[in-house]
């Protein structure tokens, strides 16, 4: 069993610069990489909220990419 899998913890919801979500235990330090979203709860309160804002699942580069290439190929160039 792990601190995951605890139905009696507090989960805060965290983000990392690819904008991709997870949540952590309320009350530990935030791993390097990630920040604090400011939501936090139980833990099926955290993950529908992820449910609910993370509509887009690639990562923020491959985003950003996709429509780099997007913008290039609408100017002809």
């Amino acid at each position: 069993m792990t601190v995951f899998d605890d139905a009696d913890m507090t989960y805060k919801v965290v983000v990392n610069g690819e904008e991709q979500y997870s949540i952590w235990p309320k009350g530990r330090v935030t791993p390097a990489g990630w920040r604090e979203t400011g939501h936090s709860g139980a833990k099926q309160d955290c993950l529908a909220w992820i449910e609910e804002v993370w509509t887009d699942m690639r990562p923020l580069s491959l985003r950003r990419w996709m429509a780099g290439d997007a913008a290039v190929g609408t100017d002809g160039g």
